[in-house]
């Protein structure tokens, strides 16, 4: 087989992700436009967030491998070269298309609260919420890890070669070292609390006592060795075992010591779940269920074909504000409703239903709401008061195989660096610190995302696939982000499909979050006729604190393969002969 083609990095990152770990892999940023790519039978790719972790991925793929077996390869080597946002030790949702079956299954691989796990683990004494900043390093914030549990059912069910034979790219680099990126590099150099923990700190220490930088060389032998005994024994390496009580070890210890147990960890199981689907514009689009946020994603596009977007442009104000103003709707619903749908009533059906649609859509006005609060769709209880932090992290891949099957996976370990404590060479997850710290609400009633054994918190996480009419594969589409996720799947999908960009400039579109009354935005990305359009209309941008996008998306359009990266992130797009 001809080797697989790099279409959308820079030439300097295209050598780095082939070269030895002394070269340097630049910024994307300024890397051209793709061509597109024709469809000539069925061709494989991969789009992720770091080449090397793609490369992984179609190396895999150009062996005979199936879409599950390169995930694998991706999320294992994901783990190592960009551990700020997603990792081993993390959980992640899998949206798997089956081009034999043409079903859509959904793989939740959610972390979990531990069975001892108390509805007032995240307050203090006096019964207030902890501070944030010593909450997200605590011992208390790590969930039981699903991401690599739910890969491990999908290989079970869909891979093509062996478990053992998929990690040894990520091996490898892990034992010779790699060049650490400019992104990575840009993250050590921020004072997150994380980076304060002994371990993120000895892992990432140069000899002075400073941190290692952009350029500088990372080996990370512990990993390399995990892997091994992941390789060789399955997924029992990570949740049972030597590694299993490090993880019980790490964090029970102090301080806010948590609750996990080894049972915690060995009775974990994934949970395939039905997708949400709903119609939008030539497509049927479908997400997980909750406790991700993909039928708010679904309400959020259903609410914009309610208006004339689509005959609109990106240098239009009016389009703009319309989108901003269908964001809050959508995510005061989000807000006030979404938990795990195991434990609490998510009012999923009466959010789609074309009827209350029609009602949210018809709520906007000439000008921007002062206030939105959410509606009264069938099946709801009263509408709960979002008391939930979600801080920016995750990485987003696809990869398509040569059989037509699509894995589109948001995977994360939750903030920056996760809890910044360690086990074997990986990170673990701070993802409880998604639940509500307080679990009541300010009249009493329970809070739809408190913590309780078993749970697993809200997400705002939303791998999508999209099908044509005829069921067949037509796209994919998700994004790294925190609460800001639905808002930079939504704005890239508005840009690609009612402005007809080529995706790669739909995602290089400025970012624009709203929710409730505050509108963060890429200010400096936009053109000044547009903020004051906005600002006419009741929308007064203001410059986004961590708006930090990283879409991955790919569109089937007449036939060919319009895939693209996040500019924002050191991205590529693989496609295999």
């Amino acid at each position: 087989m001809s080797p697989p083609r790099l279409l959308v990095l820079g030439l300097a990152a295209t050598l780095a992700a082939c070269a030895p770990a002394a070269q340097t892999i630049e910024s994307a940023a300024t890397a051209p436009t793709p061509a597109t790519e024709a469809v000539e039978s069925v061709q494989p790719f991969v789009i992720a967030a770091n080449p090397l972790a793609a490369k992984a991925g179609m190396d895999v793929l150009e062996r005979g491998g199936s879409a599950a077996d390169a995930a694998l390869a991706v999320q294992t080597m994901l783990s190592l070269v960009e551990p700020q946002s997603s990792g081993v030790g993390g959980g992640a949702f899998l949206n798997y298309y089956d081009a034999e079956t043409g079903k859509i299954t959904i793989y939740d691989g959610r972390e979990t609260a531990p069975a001892q796990a108390s509805r007032t683990m995240f307050l203090d004494n006096a019964g207030q919420p902890l501070d944030f900043r010593a909450a997200v390093t605590s011992g208390r914030a790590t969930g039981v890890p699903g991401a690599m549990a739910a890969l491990a059912m999908l290989h079970e069910e869909h891979g093509a070669l062996p478990w053992d034979g998929l990690f040894a790219a990520a091996i490898k680099t892990a034992e010779d070292g790699f060049t650490i990126s400019p992104r990575l590099g840009r993250f050590l150099q921020i004072p997150f609390p994380q980076l304060s923990q002994p371990d993120a700190a000895e892992y990432f220490g140069r000899p002075d006592g400073t941190l290692k930088q952009a350029g500088d060389l990372l080996k990370n032998p512990d990993y390399a060795e995990f892997l091994r005994r992941l390789s060789a024994t399955g997924i029992d390496a990570l949740l049972k075992g030597s590694t299993a009580a490090k993880i019980v070890e790490k964090t029970r210890a102090a301080p806010l010591g948590g609750t996990m147990a080894m049972t915690d960890l060995a009775n974990y199981r994934p949970v395939k779940r039905e997708p949400v689907c709903g119609p939008w514009q030539v497509y049927r689009v479908c997400a997980p269920p909750p406790p991700s946020s993909g039928a708010a994603m679904i309400e959020l596009l259903s609410l914009l074909d309610r208006t004339d977007i689509a005959e609109r442009s990106p240098d239009d104000p009016q389009a703009w504000y319309l989108f901003a103003e269908a964001s809050r709707l959508a995510y005061a619903d989000r807000d006030a409703y979404f938990g795990d749908g195991d434990f609490v009533d998510v009012p999923v059906a009466g959010l789609l239903d074309p009827a209350y649609l029609d009602a949210r859509a018809a709520l906007i006005g000439a000008k921007a709401a002062e206030a939105v609060e959410a509606g009264t769709p069938a099946g709801a209880k009263v509408a709960m008061i979002d008391m939930t932090r979600e801080p920016a992290g995750t990485s987003h891949f696809i990869v398509r195989d040569r059989q037509g099957n699509v894995l589109s996976i948001t995977t994360t370990v939750e903030s920056i660096f996760g809890s910044g404590r360690m086990v074997d060479g990986f990170f673990l997850n701070n993802q409880l610190t998604d639940f509500s710290f307080n679990p009541l609400q300010p009249n009493g009633d329970a809070a739809p995302n408190a913590v309780a054994p078993g749970k697993r918190p809200r997400s705002s996480m939303v791998p999508l696939i999209l099908l044509d009419a005829d069921g067949e594969f037509a796209g994919a589409i998700g994004s790294a982000g925190g609460n800001s996720i639905p808002a930079y799947v939504g704005k890239t999908l508005v840009a690609a499909v009612y402005w007809g960009m080529p995706m790669q400039d739909a995602l290089a579109q400025p970012n624009l979050i709203a929710r409730g009354n505050r509108i963060g935005a890429e200010t400096e990305l936009f053109d000044p006729a547009i903020v004051a359009g906005l600002a006419e209309r009741g929308i007064v941008l203001v410059p986004g604190q961590g708006e930090d996008s990283g879409v991955h998306g790919v569109l089937i359009r007449k036939g060919k393969i319009d895939g693209g990266y996040d500019p924002r992130r050191e991205g590529v797009v693989l496609i295999g002969r």
